[in-house]
């Protein structure tokens, strides 16, 4: 349930199509569906301006399909499902026109595409074994309508290479930073630009790196101020801040 829709029923109100009592009800028992196993919220779009997402990793494909048979009832837009295995993709695509991503893991089931608000977000990844996570947030930026700009393997351990990306830094609203091993990225890119950053650590690295949370204690500690964190290999989760942070610009 959207603004549109909400307006729409009003307005069948107000051409006598629809009962004030009916209209009533919509609004008081529409603002979740419940299925059983899941108590999809119709209102989230309207609150958020964007709708719910699913998270595919411990559904099964029998619940992602009734899922998103249900909001496809309510809203024709989009639907986004995240950490979304090939195995159950398969499966979906079986029943909905739907893009799949193997490397982001993001599937998005075909509907009335997002406006195209023409706001970039710079998306800087440390090294190639990053860009699961990259993507992730590349995607989510997309299907929320934004542009991400890509500039990937530019980590630290060579710093001119980043160096050599100064003018983008320098312009960027806002900038997305994933980095796994000590995760020194973020701090570097809060040192040199005066956007908001959202550092994303991952879980790349050796042993000490303890699974991406050295990498969070250091983006977490960062020096350079402005920088904000979001949870290890939390590409989708950056995305979705950059998207506030450029509604509220």
């Amino acid at each position: 349930m959207d603004k549109e829709y909400i307006l729409r029923l009003l307005e069948s109100v107000k051409n006598g199509e629809t009962d004030i009592d009916s209209a009533a009800c919509e609004l008081i028992y529409e603002p979740y569906s419940d299925i059983d196993y899941a108590k999809i919220d119709n209102s989230r779009k309207l609150i958020q301006s964007v709708g719910e997402v699913i998270y595919g990793e411990s559904k099964t494909s029998e619940q992602i399909i009734g899922i998103v048979s249900k909001m496809k009832e309510k809203d024709d837009s989009e639907i986004l499902i995240t950490r979304l295995s090939e195995e159950k993709a398969d499966e979906v695509m079986k029943h909905f026109a739907m893009r799949y991503d193997i490397n982001a893991r993001i599937g998005v089931i075909a509907g009335e595409k997002p406006v195209h608000t023409g706001k970039e977000v710079l998306l800087l990844c440390a090294g190639t074994s990053d860009l699961a996570v990259a993507e992730e947030a590349a995607m989510t930026l997309e299907f929320l309508g934004h542009s991400p700009k890509r500039i990937y393997d530019v980590g630290v351990a060579g710093l001119h290479r980043l160096l050599s990306h100064i003018d983008e830094i320098g312009s960027a609203e806002v900038i997305i930073v994933i980095a796994g091993m000590e995760g020194a990225l973020a701090s570097v890119v809060g040192g040199l630009s005066s956007a908001p950053v959202i550092a994303v650590p991952t879980s790349v690295g050796y042993g000490a790196n303890f699974g991406g949370l050295s990498a969070l204690l250091s983006m977490l500690n960062s020096c350079a101020s402005g920088v904000g964190v979001v949870n290890i290999d939390n590409g989708f989760g950056a995305a979705m801040l950059a998207n506030r942070i450029i509604g509220r610009k």
